[in-house]
């Protein structure tokens, strides 16, 4: 089965990826390294607001909130 790459916020809920690259830089890169968003992290899509922002993510053990503009700056792999 071949691997696709998407953006977080393109992940399906219950879908699993790794990260594999961060496209943001500056203030929200940092704030999302800090929170465990790094290349090789597990993370995994929980569900979507109603209108799709926020979204709500499993990583590194905890849940996590995000605006859908900072999901789609973590690309993923998605895991088969």
């Amino acid at each position: 089965m071949v691997n696709h790459m998407h953006t977080l916020d393109n992940l399906e809920p219950g879908a699993s990826g790794t990260v594999t690259s961060l496209m943001g830089t500056g203030g929200v890169r940092r704030r999302m390294l800090d929170m465990g968003i790094v290349p090789g992290a597990t993370v995994t899509m929980v569900r979507r607001a109603p209108f799709g922002d926020p979204v709500e993510v499993t990583v590194c053990g905890y849940l996590l909130s995000l605006r859908k503009a900072e999901a789609g700056l973590v690309v993923v792999k998605e895991a088969p």
